[in-house]
């Protein structure tokens, strides 16, 4: 139905008669809140072109610069069990104090007089080795002797064979004198046989002539048989010069060949040797293990051994130490969209957990408790996180120090400072989700360029 009532309509004189009423009807309250929103709209304008300070966020902890000086275990090199601890949790270590003693247990190494006993097999395979060097050394004499010898006998020799061939010259001479002798004994009795024929000569003389030609025959057959013997001296001088040499040269042979063998097992007593002396350095080298000492100073934080007699394997860590003395740094984790503009020497502001800190990240001026660095190195390979690690160090630049007091593992906040912009652009930006602008930080070089322009 409608409401054609009067009941439902507002009597406005009615209401006319409370003050509060009539002063909304008198003012125009309205121009100024278009004033304020002017103002307030002016302000905003002007906010947006302040400038702002591009940045880099990242978390991460407190450790140190170097490798060497982060907090390390020590391991035992060899198994054995725990017999004594030299140290507490938190007592100061020097480089090389006793931290533990462990002692044998494997079957190998439990002979208490095992380098002793090394030793002394190695010192008596050394004695062994003199001997085969002195043996090596006494057949090469007797070596140097048969040669001399051969040369002696083969000299012998060769006289005896010159002295056969001049045999030979002799005996054949005189044997071509006999024959000339023959012939004039031959002549001698023909002649007297005729003269004997023709009356001149008595029979006397034919038989003096006979005899003397059948004594030079009987004297050419003896020469004949000295010119034989002569020859036959020859050929035996000839052969015992090939005897002489079968013989040394089979004596030479033998000699070098027990000069070989002697060389030989010379060269395995040496192998021997230098086994047992890698054998013995190995166990004097292991006696050392058994007392774990300290690599550098520092401070025993845990150990994470316990006890005694309890068995440790190789490679086991014992207890965890601090160094001493370090260098502090910060690592901290960087997305992946934002790892290309890291640049190493860039500038870092870093805040640390428990310092009381105001941070504005768009003006790091106005930021409180933050502490100046730098970064000194960039790892190009993803962590297991999903981020890429940063190594940030104190900047040497800024006025204020890095706490003393930091621990290592503490948590630490860090901005990487980037390019300068207005605020309606850092918006724009991070609606679109655009990256920073890509910011190279100055080299030294064009730093003290621009300082010489300035001067």
């Amino acid at each position: 139905m409608l409401n054609v009532s009067d009941n439902n309509r507002i009597n406005n004189k009615t209401l006319e008669k409370y003050s509060a009423i009539g002063l909304l009807n008198k003012e125009k309250h309205y121009k100024i809140l278009n004033k304020i929103f002017l103002v307030f709209v002016t302000i905003a304008v002007l906010f947006l072109f302040l400038p702002w300070t591009q940045n880099i966020s990242g978390s991460g902890a407190v450790t140190t610069l170097k490798p060497n000086q982060r907090p390390q275990t020590i391991q035992s090199l060899i198994s054995g069990r725990i017999e004594k601890w030299y140290v507490n949790e938190g007592d100061y270590v020097k480089a090389g104090d006793t931290i533990l003693f462990i002692s044998e247990i494997k079957e190998d190494y439990l002979d208490p007089n095992l380098v002793e006993n090394t030793k002394n097999q190695m010192i008596a395979k050394e004695d062994a080795v003199a001997s085969y060097e002195s043996k090596v050394g006494a057949l090469d004499s007797q070596m140097n002797a048969i040669n001399n010898e051969r040369n002696l006998k083969s000299q012998q020799a060769k006289n005896k064979i010159r002295q056969a061939i001049l045999k030979i010259k002799s005996d054949s001479m005189d044997l071509e004198a006999i024959k000339t002798q023959i012939k004039i004994a031959n002549t001698q009795f023909k002649r007297a046989v005729q003269l004997n024929k023709e009356g001149l000569k008595p029979v006397t003389d034919v038989e003096e002539k006979r005899l003397k030609l059948q004594e030079i025959e009987a004297k050419i057959i003896t020469q004949e048989n000295k010119l034989l013997s002569s020859e036959n001296e020859l050929i035996n001088a000839r052969v015992e010069i090939s005897r002489i040499n079968a013989e040394y040269s089979e004596k030479f042979s033998k000699a070098q060949s027990d000069q070989y063998t002697a060389q030989s097992s010379k060269y395995d007593t040496k192998a021997q040797v230098n086994k047992l002396e890698n054998q013995y350095n190995n166990y004097k080298i292991r006696n050392g293990m058994y007392y774990i000492k300290a690599p550098q100073n520092g401070y025993v934080n845990r150990a994470l051994k316990s006890g005694l007699g309890e068995n440790i394997k190789e490679g086991t860590p014992i207890v965890s130490i601090m160094p001493a003395k370090y260098d502090i740094a910060v690592e901290t984790y960087i997305s992946p969209n934002d790892f290309p503009l890291i640049q190493k020497g860039e500038k870092v502001r870093v805040w640390f957990d428990g310092w009381p800190t105001i941070v504005f990240s768009g003006w790091p001026n106005l930021s409180y408790g933050t502490f100046g660095g730098k970064i000194v190195a960039v790892e190009n390979f993803i962590s297991d996180n999903g981020k890429y690690r940063v190594l940030i160090a104190p900047d040497e630049e800024d006025k204020h120090d890095w706490p003393k007091q930091l621990s290592i593992g503490s948590g630490a906040q860090t901005m990487a400072l980037l390019d300068n912009v207005p605020i309606w652009y850092e918006i724009w930006r991070t609606l679109n989700g655009f990256p920073p602008n890509y910011y190279k930080p100055a080299t030294s070089a064009e730093k003290t360029k621009e300082v010489s322009e300035k001067k």
